[in-house]
C-alpha cells in the first residue's frame, strides 16, 4: 500500500464548534515551561552543556565541561523568573499549565509546592530537557516511563498531559501507547484539539505553539523587546476573537519560559497582554487539562472505516460502484498515494478523478457508455443501480408525464446518435427543468467538447455519491 501518513486536512473547511464554556469566543491558554535543572549538563550525566533557549547569543554545547554562564541563566529562571510569573498569574487568578521536566521538578520542591497550591496543572515535559530525535525507540520508551515514574513521585500524582518539545518521530505514538494521557501536545498543526487514532487508542491532541512563544526572545528572527511580544500576542488574539464572534471559536496557546519572560524587561509585554484581554467578554483562560476534558465530553471521537487504511478488496467492494459499472477506477485509486486527506468524500473523489483523467480515451468512453439514459428504458424496467435510481428520483425523473417521458427518450436517441454515448449530467446539481435545458444545449456541442463535459459530469456524480457515505 502506497500510503502518506501526514494529515493535511485536519478539521477541514468546516471545523467543529468548540463550544467553549460560557460560549467563550476564544480559549487563551498559558503554558509555563519549567526546564531549569533538567537541561543538558555534565552534572546530569550528559555529554555536554546546554546551548538552547538562553540569552547567550550563538551559544554552543561545551563537550565534557560545565558551562557556568549557561547554568546560571537557567538558574535565574528557577530563582527569580518563576516567582515573578507566579505572582503575576496568581494575582490575576489565571491558572497555568506547567510543562514540567521531571528531573527539573525533582530539583525544585519549593516551586512544585507553589504550583500545586495555585492549582496549576503540572503536565510532563519529559524526563530531561534534551533531544529525543536520535534515541532508539526502546530507549525513548524507557525515558517516557521514567519521566512518569519520577513525576508521580515528586508531584504526588501522575501527569495526564505530555509535551516533549525536542521530540522524535516516534514520540507521539510512544506516549499514546503508554495509555495514560488525556492529551499530548507535541504538534503545532491546528487551532483546535483533535483526535489521533493510535492502534486501538483514541488519543486527544492539543496542539501547542512555537510562534506565540517567548522562546523567540532567544531565537532569530525573534523578539527584542517586551512590546514586540505584546504586539504579536495582541494581533493573534484579535484575529481569533473576531473569528469567535463569527461563530468559529478556537484556541490560542501561549508558551512561556521562566528564564526568558521572567526577566524584568520582557515581562512588561506579557502584563500588557493580560491587561488587554481582561477588557473583553467571552475569554476563557483554562488549563490544558480543562480543554482536554471539555473536548472529550463535547466532541468525543467517532471512528469510521477509512479508505486509506483498507486493503484492496475492501476498498473496491465499497467504492467500485461509485463510477458506474467501472470498478477499475477504484482499483486505480487504491494504487495512488492515499492518506488521511483521502478519507473524506472530497479527498477520495479527487483520487477517483485522477484515475479517470489519466485513463486512455477508450477507457473513458467505456465509462460513459456504462451510464444509463436519463428516464430511459432501464429506469422504466427498474434495472438501474441503486445510486442511479435515487439520483434520477431526486430530480423527479421517476415521475414524468407521458409527454415528458417521450421528450426525454427522443433527446436520448438524438444525443447518442450524434455523440456515441449517453447524455450524462449530475442530476443532484439540477432540476427537471435545468436538465432539459442542458439537454437541448449540449446536443448542439461538438463531440470533443461534449466528451470532456460528460467526463466532468461523471466526476461530479462520483463526488455526490461519496458524500453519502464519507465525511
Amino acid at each position: 500500500m502506497n500510503r502518506y501518513p501526514r494529515n493535511m486536512i485536519g478539521h477541514g473547511p468546516t471545523p467543529p464548534d468548540a463550544g467553549w464554556p460560557g460560549n467563550a469566543k476564544v480559549a487563551v491558554q498559558f503554558v509555563l515551561n519549567y526546564e531549569e535543572g533538567g537541561e543538558n549538563s555534565v552534572l546530569h550525566g550528559d555529554a555536554a552543556s546546554e546551548a538552547f533557549l538562553s540569552d547567550i547569543a550563538g551559544a554552543a554545547m561545551w563537550p565534557g565541561q560545565r558551562h557556568w554562564n549557561m547554568e546560571s541563566i537557567y538558574e535565574y529562571g528557577a530563582r527569580a523568573g518563576f516567582w515573578r510569573l507566579h505572582r503575576l498569574f496568581t494575582e490575576r487568578e489565571i491558572p497555568l499549565t506547567i510543562y514540567g521536566v521531571a528531573s527539573a521538578l525533582a530539583r525544585s520542591p519549593e516551586q512544585v509546592a507553589a504550583m500545586k497550591a495555585a492549582d496549576w496543572e503540572i503536565a510532563s515535559h519529559g524526563l530531561k530537557w534534551v533531544e529525543h530525535k536520535d534515541m532508539p525507540e526502546e530507549e525513548e520508551r524507557a525515558s517516557i516511563a521514567e519521566a512518569i515514574r519520577l513525576h508521580t513521585e515528586v508531584v504526588g500524582e501522575r501527569p495526564v498531559g505530555w509535551y516533549t518539545g525536542r521530540c522524535s518521530a516516534n514520540t507521539v505514538r510512544l506516549v499514546a501507547e503508554e495509555g495514560g494521557f488525556d492529551y499530548i501536545s507535541d504538534t503545532y498543526d491546528d487551532d483546535l484539539p483533535y483526535w489521533l487514532e493510535v492502534g486501538d487508542r483514541d488519543q486527544l491532541i492539543i496542539p501547542y505553539t512555537l510562534e506565540a512563544n517567548d522562546m523567540r526572545f532567544a531565537t532569530s528572527p525573534g523578539w527584542i523587546t517586551g512590546k514586540q511580544f505584546y504586539q504579536y500576542l495582541k494581533a493573534a488574539f484579535n484575529t481569533l476573537y473576531a473569528e469567535g464572534e463569527a461563530g468559529r471559536p478556537a484556541m490560542m496557546s501561549i508558551g512561556l519560559h521562566c528564564r526568558l519572560i521572567g526577566r524584568p524587561g520582557k515581562i512588561e509585554g506579557l502584563k500588557k497582554f493580560l491587561d488587554y484581554i481582561a477588557k473583553f467578554d467571552g475569554v476563557w483562560t483554562p488549563r490544558r487539562v480543562d480543554i482536554a476534558r471539555h473536548w472529550a465530553e463535547t466532541h468525543p471521537h467517532q471512528r469510521f472505516e477509512r479508505p486509506s487504511q483498507m486493503d484492496k478488496s475492501r476498498f473496491v467492494a465499497l467504492y467500485g460502484g461509485i463510477v458506474e459499472h467501472s470498478p477499475w477506477v477504484a482499483e486505480g485509486a487504491w494504487e495512488l498515494e492515499l492518506g488521511p486527506a483521502h478519507d473524506t468524500a472530497t479527498g477520495l473523489a479527487n483520487a477517483l478523478a485522477r484515475v479517470l483523467r489519466t485513463a486512455p480515451t477508450e477507457k473513458k468512453l467505456e465509462v460513459l457508455k456504462a451510464h444509463p439514459d436519463l428516464a430511459g428504458k432501464l429506469a422504466a424496467a427498474k434495472r438501474l443501480t441503486e445510486e442511479s435510481t435515487f439520483e434520477q428520483a431526486s430530480a423527479g425523473l421517476d415521475a414524468l408525464t407521458d409527454t415528458e417521458r417521450e421528450t426525454f427518450q427522443a433527446l436520448n436517441a438524438q444525443y447518442v446518435e450524434k455523440h456515441g454515448f449517453p447524455f450524462i449530467i449530475a442530476v443532484r446539481d439540477n432540476t427537471k427543468a435545468s436538465i432539459l435545458e442542458a439537454f437541448y444545449r449540449r446536443i448542439e456541442n461538438d463531440t470533443e467538447t461534449e466528451f470532456a463535459e460528460a467526463c466532468a459530469q461523471v466526476e461530479r456524480i462520483a463526488a455526490w455519491r461519496l458524500k453519502d457515505i464519507l465525511p
